[in-house]
């Protein structure tokens, strides 16, 4: 099981978050979540945490709008 599916199982079980993971050509992976702002904080401190497997450099936040159009928290 990979990064994104951890990202994935750890956004439902928080709650409230729709969005997606996805493998990015660089190596990166990026993560859009929408939801209450308590909740993207709680996946963004599980991001931070240490806890995720694999190697996580850093995290880069981006607040916005949300946009809609997600039914549920995808990998991509």
């Amino acid at each position: 099981m990979g990064f994104r599916w951890f990202t994935r199982a750890n956004a439902l079980e928080i709650g409230g978050l729709t969005g997606f993971a996805v493998n990015l050509d660089d190596g990166r992976v990026q993560v859009v979540a929408e939801g209450s702002r308590e909740n993207c904080h709680r996946l963004l401190e599980w991001l931070r945490s240490g806890d995720t497997p694999g190697r996580v450099d850093g995290v880069t936040e981006i607040w916005g709008t949300p946009r809609g159009g997600y039914e549920d928290f995808a990998i991509r």
